[in-house]
């Protein structure tokens, strides 16, 4: 097989195993809780911990991997989360159950952005839109049948295997990046921001943390809201330490970029509305509806069916088309799909929810790739490293704060029918707020050049046609 074609498969496995898995334990809580003898509510810290560790190791991956070279990073990223999924395994306390997730985190939030910079360093322009559909997918699919795939496991099996099934996996990975992964360094050594870190770090775990839990009822209000703030204030003790470094952890000038621009901040609103649906989702069916989680992961999986569809179809399209009309066109189509899932009802024939849901993981797939590839337009080769550390922190974010959202629009429309307890008719408000939070990112996109990225989707050049062209 070609190297530009294992490559992304191998990076879109080892990413794959991560996004999953930080969902996957999520209908398996009650059983690991009573196995290792605790409640499902304190269990509830596995989950934040591996969330908080991913937030604030990602500001060092770039630096990591070019002082290490991206193939030894990616390798121990993979070694790490292999280590923390064992200890997962074993644990016979909550206190080992948090520590071996914090463990996973660490190596999850090197795989991510550094299996990103081993793509745009090793794969060639015109090959990095087909290169960066298949890591796209992982972070569309894993969310989506992790939860059923947990409950198949914890319900036949155990729940243990839940984590020990990503050896094997993660023994592949190691091996098959061992061969093909070519170990590319930055030149020039640049010296590490140890305090930009535990700025960026603490700013970024403190927002993460707090939106995720919101509306959660898992912690008092009070506590959510000193999160938020105090992570805000470390957001900005961080901006002002950066004015202040030659080489901050995170490289806020990237975004006078207008490509990069465009991909992170029209990026992160897309994805505060995208990235709810597979928390809304999976809730309205079971709680709603009253499906089994089983039967509601048949249901939700055909929005990653929609998203593997669209793998051989993107670098076509950006072809034909260009960024910036795919980006402002399908933006309104993937939120109209998402927006769709408020008229779903018990009475809904399943074969038309999974019908619309395959078709809106066909659009939303085709906008991840896209938003991803675009990134990386304009990145000089010596700031791959930053740009992908930023990229990675805006992603963790805005997912946080879509589920967030989500949450609360959910539990105020409760609060509005005044019941406690969830129904079918709390979950409409939800899916259009989010799409409609989705659709404000054409704001951000009207404003690329017509010919935006042209060089990564092959598209000529319209600059060279008409000097005068309007953005």
């Amino acid at each position: 097989m070609r190297r530009d074609r294992i490559v992304p498969l191998i990076i879109a496995v080892a990413l794959f195993m991560e996004n999953m898995d930080s969902t996957v334990i999520a209908t398996s809580l009650p059983a690991i809780a009573a196995d290792i003898g605790t409640n499902p509510l304190a269990l509830k810290l596995a989950v934040t911990s591996y969330l908080l560790s991913l937030a604030v190791f990602i500001p060092a991956s770039g630096w990591t991997a070019d002082r290490f070279g991206a193939s030894v990073v990616f390798r121990a990223a993979i070694a790490v989360f292999m280590v923390g999924s064992i200890g997962c395994a074993l644990s016979s306390s909550l206190t080992d159950f948090v520590f071996a997730r914090i463990l996973q985190g660490m190596g999850g939030a090197m795989m991510t952005p550094v299996g990103r910079i081993v793509l745009v360093r090793t794969i060639s322009k015109r090959e990095l839109v087909s290169a960066m559909a298949w890591v796209t997918m992982p972070a569309l699919i894993g969310p989506v049948i992790g939860p059923p795939v947990g409950g198949f496991i914890t319900t036949y099996f155990s729940w243990h295997w839940i984590f020990l099934i990503n050896i094997p996996i993660g023994i592949a990975g190691i091996l098959l990046a061992s061969r093909y992964i070519e170990n590319v360094r930055a030149e020039t050594h640049e010296r590490f921001d140890v305090v930009g870190m535990i700025y960026a770090g603490l700013g970024i775990a403190g927002i993460a943390f707090g939106l995720s839990v919101a509306g959660l009822n898992f912690l008092p209000w009070s506590i959510v809201i000193g999160l938020v703030v105090g992570g805000a204030i470390f957001v900005a003790a961080y901006l002002i330490h950066a004015k202040r470094t030659p080489v901050p952890a995170l490289d806020l000038t990237l975004f006078r970029i207008p490509t990069f621009r465009a991909s992170v901040v029209g990026g992160f609103i897309f994805r505060v509305g995208i990235g709810a649906l597979p928390f809304l989702l999976p809730l309205m069916l079971q709680l709603g509806f009253g499906l089994t989680p089983f039967h509601s992961g048949l249901i939700t999986f055909a929005a990653a069916a929609g998203a593997m569809g669209m793998k051989a179809a993107t670098a076509g399209l950006l072809r034909r088309f260009g960024f910036r009309n795919i980006l402002l066109i399908n933006t309104f189509i993937s939120a109209a799909f998402l927006a769709v899932c408020a008229l779903f009802t018990e009475a809904t024939p399943p074969a038309i929810m999974i019908a619309l849901l395959f078709v809106g993981g066909f659009c939303r797939s085709l906008q991840f790739t896209s938003i991803n590839t675009l990134a990386y337009a304009d990145i000089e080769p010596a700031r791959v490293s930053r740009a992908t550390s930023l990229v990675s922190v805006a992603q963790q974010l805005s997912m946080s704060t879509g589920v967030a959202i989500g949450a609360l629009a959910v539990d105020l429309t409760a609060a509005w029918h005044g019941h406690t307890q969830l129904i079918a008719a709390d979950f409409p408000p939800a899916f259009v707020i989010v799409a409609g939070i989705s659709v404000l990112s054409v704001l951000i996109f009207v404003r690329l050049p017509l010919d935006a990225g042209a060089e990564l989707s092959g598209r000529a050049s319209i600059t060279t046609k008409d000097p005068d062209a309007k953005i």
